[in-house]
Formats: C-alpha cells, structure tokens, sequence
C-alpha cells in the first residue's frame, strides 16, 4: 500500500479500509498544527494508478484464494467485507468532482459491496462543487465526512488562520444536509484562548444548532513548540488555557 508520512483517522473509522489518494492539506497555514510535519511537501495528490494498486492489493490480500487457505489452515475467520472506505490526507474533499467520481468508481470496481466512502474534508471544500456534484457524489457512495471546523468563534478563526468563518460552516454543512451527505464535526476546546474557552463554546454550540453534525467530537488544543503558537504566547498575542479550563469550556459547549 502506498502510505506517505503519519496516517491520521478519526477514531470511528477503525475497520475502514485505509486508502492513500492524498498526502498533507491544502492550507497548511493553521498556526496550532503539526499533523503533517512530517512531510516533505504541503500537499500531493495521489496517481489513479497507485490508487487503484492499492484497491487491487487490498482486495488480493483479503479475498485470494491462496489466503483464503492460509486462514483456514491456522483457525483465523475468514475476513470482514469490505463496507467502507475512508479516503486518508487532511482533505482529499478538496479533489476535483471529476476525480472522486473516478476513485468512487475503481472503489466499487474492486469493492462491488461497499457501501459508503469516507474522508476528512476541509469546510471550503464543499464550496468547490456545485449542488448538483454534491448530490452525484452522493450517489456515488461518498458520505460520513469528518470536518474539523474546530470552533465557532470568529475571532479564534481569523487569529488562527483558519481560512474560513463561521457563516461559512452554517452555508456550506446546509449544502450537504442538502445533498444527504453525512457529516461529523471535531471542536477544538482551548482554541480561543484563556478566559474566552466559554464564549468560544456558545458561538461553536450556536453554530451547530443550526446543522445536522452526526457527531460532535472534542479533542484539546496542545501547543507543541513546531508550531507557530509558542512564538505568539511569548509576544504576548495569545495566552494558553489551563486544563481545568478546557474541561469547563467542553461542559458549556454540552
């Protein structure tokens, strides 16, 4: 399998299968992140023909039937179906409409019961296809994104270099409410900074009261010294939340 640098995936996409198509993010410019440091490079698409060696790979290592009599020799079951694909790099929803409908198309190709594709997917992405895509993609399988809108706080966004607002998480999650494609949100307690953890919350709770995430995950901010937070904390532009802050920033986001 073709897999570039650390591979991140939301918790509940751990009996997905795994499928490189992107490496990095598109933006790149959040000054909290460190997820993909790692790499050599911003962001890279993958080539069609390493993806569908990929899908070939994995559907011979699970269905063969060579591996099938492995498995049997030692006792192990005979593995899971395939009924879903989570689509690895931080934002493989930024790809052209044309070319998830190609992905779409080798994954059923080689995966013919799949039933849905998943991603991490940046909220300007959707802005990028029409409704009418929106809905194609749809039928095509693509469903059960994860967006890390982080907050619903304008001013931690702008500081923070988000690239988006919050008005533009209410426009764009409307839009695949629209087209029926699933969607689950991570917020980011501590993101505001100290004393304005519970207004950060309010504004996010606002935000997604008017939406239809299927899940709301919390995670913490941590400023790690790659980033570009610590040079901010030490010009005095920004001050940390303590722990016991964030916990209280997720109990009133609840």
């Amino acid at each position: 399998m073709h897999y570039t640098g650390t591979i991140w995936r939301p918790p509940y996409e751990a009996e997905s299968l795994l499928l490189e198509v992107t490496a990095g993010c598109t933006h790149h410019k959040c000054k909290f992140c460190t997820l993909y440091e790692d790499l050599p490079f911003a962001f890279r698409l993958s080539p069609m023909k390493d993806i569908e060696s990929d899908l070939l790979e994995a559907q011979m290592s699970l269905y063969n039937p060579v591996s099938e009599m492995k498995r049997r020799l030692n006792g192990l079951p005979s593995p899971k179906k395939i009924r879903r694909v989570f689509l690895t790099g931080a934002n493989p929803f930024v790809l052209s409409f044309e070319k998830l409908m190609g992905i779409a198309e080798l994954v059923h190709r080689y995966f013919p019961e799949n039933d849905t594709i998943g991603c991490f997917a940046r909220v300007t992405d959707a802005a990028l296809k029409s409704d009418e895509e929106l809905s194609a993609l749809r039928k095509a399988g693509y469903d059960g994104l994860t967006i890390g809108i982080e907050t619903g706080d304008d001013e931690a966004l702008r500081f923070m270099n988000k690239g988006y607002c919050a008005a533009d998480i209410v426009a764009q999650c409307r839009r695949l409410d629209a087209a029926e494609i699933g969607y689950s949100f991570f917020y980011l307690a501590g993101i505001s900074g100290s004393d304005r953890g519970e207004t950060g919350a309010r504004l996010t709770a606002e935000v997604c009261n008017r939406l239809h995430p299927r899940l709301i995950g919390a995670t913490m901010l941590t400023v790690y010294p790659e980033s570009e937070l610590p040079r901010e904390i030490a010009e005095g532009a920004w001050t940390e939340e303590s722990e016991t802050e964030k916990y209280t920033e997720i109990r009133t986001l609840i």
